[in-house]
């Protein structure tokens, strides 16, 4: 399938900053419910009713995505950290680092922990939102619009890992635009969401390199434009056991997801629906947490429609949407819906 090849100006709403971001979505206005087909149904039409029958469609539906996001394949190599800055606060390391991401390419992020270990600890990818100070806020080293998540969750007993979206890695003064339309030059036949996931992916990879993580328990997070790579992180990532999607609209017609850094134009003549990649996380626990911004009540028919699959494996409970219904900014009960989902399934 042909992919955007060009830079198109666009005009986003500007939030602080005077200028458009990149995980803003299209509108507040309430849409239409798009036609959501059963997932349950093999292409010949007949019922699926058993998991191996499921695993099979699954298998197809997984396929299906990764070919139309041109998916980079991934680095064999084991990620070695180099660390560049370390501090010791609240009783925590923080460690700014950086490591090999694509062959060649050295990435960034910062990387928390208790200061006391005893056993090997859950971890959490927790991914950032819009801001052009995005990490040292979901770090915490300093107070800004943005939640310091990172710094939260390794405060209450995780080792967070917090890797830096390439729209701001190594931009030699590109703007995201610029940015993405660099990334799809580069790598043609693949998209922005591509790169994101494998970007998730390689920090995945640095959690399961560390002897404090217990690699059989991570989990990710994320807010607006960390909301969106989260979900198709614990999508497309068996190693991933759970899920916390905050306001990234789960509805391609919800938000920006047509956009050169996401999926492209292309998306819309697809044909397919994000209810597919969101079944691909089943039977994992999935939070999906909207304020009526670009998730909430308009998100529930995705929830819905999923909820067979997550039945086949009697695990319904395991897939939730909770509405705070006040905008779009991770409020504090979000918050508290973030880290409560965390410990209740990472923690034991």
């Amino acid at each position: 399938m042909k992919r955007i090849s060009f830079l198109r100006t666009i005009g986003l709403a500007s939030i602080g900053t005077g200028i458009g971001l990149p995980g803003m979505a299209k509108g507040i206005e309430k849409f239409n419910t798009v036609d959501l087909p059963p997932l349950l149904v093999d292409s010949e039409g007949n019922p699926i009713r058993s998991v191996p029958r499921w695993e099979k469609q699954r298998n197809l539906i997984k396929k299906r995505w990764l070919d139309y996001l041109g998916a980079l394949d991934p680095n064999p190599e084991i990620p070695v950290l180099k660390v560049l800055k370390e501090d010791k606060p609240d009783g925590l390391v923080r460690q700014y680092v950086e490591y090999e991401g694509e062959p060649g390419i050295t990435v960034r992020g910062y990387l928390l922990k208790p200061g006391r270990i005893h056993e090997p600890l859950p971890g959490v990818i927790a991914l950032h939102s819009t801001s052009d100070n995005q990490m040292i806020h979901i770090a915490g080293i300093q107070e800004g619009r943005l939640v310091a998540f990172g710094y939260k969750l390794a405060k209450q007993g995780f080792v967070v890992f917090c890797p830096q979206c390439f729209l701001w890695h190594e931009n030699e003064d590109r703007n995201w635009e610029q940015q993405a339309a660099h990334f799809v030059k580069s790598h043609p036949g693949s998209t922005g969401m591509a790169k994101m996931l494998f970007d998730a992916q390689r920090a995945v990879d640095v959690l399961e390199s560390l002897e404090e993580v217990d690699s059989s328990r991570i989990g990710t997070m994320g807010h607006s434009l960390g909301a969106k790579e989260a979900f198709y992180l614990g999508a497309f990532d068996d190693r991933v056991n759970v899920i916390v999607s905050n306001e990234g609209g789960i509805g391609i017609e919800m938000s920006n997801w047509d956009e050169l850094w996401y999926l492209g134009k292309d998306i819309n003549e697809f044909g397919h629906q994000h209810h597919e990649v969101l079944a691909l996380a089943a039977p994992k626990p999935f939070l999906l947490i909207g304020g009526d911004g670009y998730d909430g009540e308009q998100s529930r028919p995705y929830i819905e429609a999923v909820k067979p699959v997550y039945s086949l494996y009697n695990k319904t409970g395991n897939i939730e949407l909770k509405n705070h219904g006040t905008g779009h900014s991770a409020i504090p009960i979000a918050e508290e819906w973030t880290y409560d989902w965390m410990k209740d399934h990472l923690s034991s």
